[in-house]
């Protein structure tokens, strides 16, 4: 029983083509140059070409080919100008959405996870699903005790599909790398991989929502729907409407997207602190935003966060060393800062570099930290992005050199994405704020000896 075109040879022949593709329209664009074309032109078309085979592809799948078109979105905004647009269409059409599972495939794993009666667990239950996503589709209902639910159901074949799909794409990574400048394909996918059993356990994706939930359930801004069921290839939970944060990427106010971004970075870095635990997965379509009252504006809005399949677990919080460090580099203590680094490993010991270069390529990436209040753009992205791509930069040359140790995988992939989120929204923010509250080490522990704590989770 399957509804993923999970058959091997399907999904190779499928995936394979990908290359293919590439190379017939780098041929295509040579013929309209030679035809007279303009460069500028034919570029555009071939971008766009790219982005509609690409992730109709990708969407197709599901699986770990939706994945990874997922992980690419919320990096769009390090794109060029000029070839992003094609590529943000394609990409938001995967943050939630994807060809559903037939209403039979559903009714079996249903029956076949909550018994031959499941339907009485249910007032209602919509066969058409609400939202599909990579490994799951989700439907309304309403439980039997009258709470309106949430009901995710997982792909039959889901985890054979994540596999078989990360594989294939890791041996192409090389021609993906360049749709995102600056950005290393591979580990990205290797990561990927080695989490997709923890991506396709419910019980570990309930109690990380759990712990949310519990730890934010009075918190003024920020909502996280309570579990209701949990069993294998099903989980049930509170339902909760809202806003798409892609809805407010793509028609918010300033002040709508100045809000949103407040709250993602909140969360981002409170909920280490708080829950021991860090969301792994922060692309647009896991956001909700919830209005206040009709008197309030966006201020009054709440950040929603959905799917907690992927979570890195970090009993003590985000690393010191990274509030630390980050501290260092605001203040210039170049020597320090190297040997922060190299002793947590992102500089091997059999590498020797200059730490006063070291201190300048780290800066430009930084400044967010040490504005009162910074205005992230899809400019300063692409800008940061061509200075780490660019062969010819010594900042490329440098960032070759630097290491990623495995502890830090995760959490460096989910504050890239993070940034590329707040990018998307053009959103001004107040990270510094964030930081001093919730990130160890980032306070000049001078500057709070003595104080009994910051201002708390509903800080502005």
């Amino acid at each position: 029983m399957s509804d993923l075109p999970r058959k091997a040879v399907t999904r190779t022949v499928k995936l394979a083509a990908l290359p293919l593709g590439f190379a017939g329209r780098a041929t295509w664009g040579l013929g309209k140059r030679i035809g007279g074309r303009s460069a500028e032109l034919v570029a555009r078309e071939l971008q766009q070409r790219t982005a509609e085979q690409l992730f109709k592809v990708l969407g197709e799948l599901k699986g770990g080919a939706m994945k990874f078109g997922q992980a690419l979105s919320v990096f769009e905004s390090a794109l060029p100008e000029e070839v992003a647009g094609p590529y943000r269409a394609a990409l938001t059409k995967l943050q939630d959405a994807a060809p559903p599972m037939p209403t039979r495939t559903v009714h079996t794993v249903l029956e076949e996870r909550l018994g031959a009666e499941w339907r009485e667990l249910f007032l209602e239950f919509e066969d058409k699903p609400a939202a599909a996503a990579s490994i799951g589709q989700v439907h309304r209902a309403v439980w039997h005790d009258g709470r309106e639910v949430a009901v995710k159901v997982q792909y039959p074949g889901a985890g054979e599909a994540l596999l078989s799909d990360l594989t294939q794409l890791s041996r192409f990574a090389r021609l993906l790398g360049p749709l995102i400048p600056g950005m290393d394909i591979k580990p990205l996918i290797a990561e990927m991989r080695d989490r997709v059993s923890e991506e396709l356990d419910y019980a570990l994706e309930a109690e990380a929502q759990r712990i949310h939930a519990e730890e934010f359930a009075d918190d003024p801004d920020v909502v996280v729907p309570a579990v209701v069921h949990q069993s294998e290839q099903i989980l049930v939970t509170e339902w909760m409407d809202g806003v798409p944060l892609a809805e407010v990427i793509a028609d918010g106010t300033e002040a709508q997207r100045d809000r949103a971004g407040q709250l993602l970075a909140r969360f981002l870095f409170s909920g280490p602190a708080r829950t021991g635990l860090l969301h792994a997965d922060p692309h647009p379509g896991n956001f909700r935003l919830l209005p206040g009252g009709e008197d309030e504006g966006p201020e009054g809005w709440r950040l929603g966060v959905l799917d907690f399949g992927t979570v890195d677990r970090l009993p003590g919080g985000l690393p010191e060393t990274i509030g630390t460090c980050l501290r260092m580099t605001v203040a210039g203590e170049a020597e320090t800062v190297y040997e922060l680094l190299c002793a947590e490993g992102f500089v091997k010991e059999s590498v020797a570099l200059d730490p006063d270069a070291v201190l300048e390529y780290l800066l430009p990436i930084i400044e967010p930290a040490e504005a009162e209040a910074f205005a992230f753009t899809r400019g300063w992205m692409r800008t940061q992005a061509a200075r780490i791509a660019d062969p010819r930069s010594p900042a490329h040359q440098l960032g070759k050199q630097l290491n990623l140790p495995p502890a830090y995988l995760l959490i460096h992939r989910v504050t890239l994405s993070t940034i590329g989120v707040l990018c998307q929204l053009n959103a001004t923010v107040r990270l510094r704020d964030e930081l001093v509250e919730w990130l160890p080490g980032f306070e000049d522990p001078e500057a709070v000896r003595g104080l009994s704590g910051g201002s708390g989770p509903g800080a502005p």
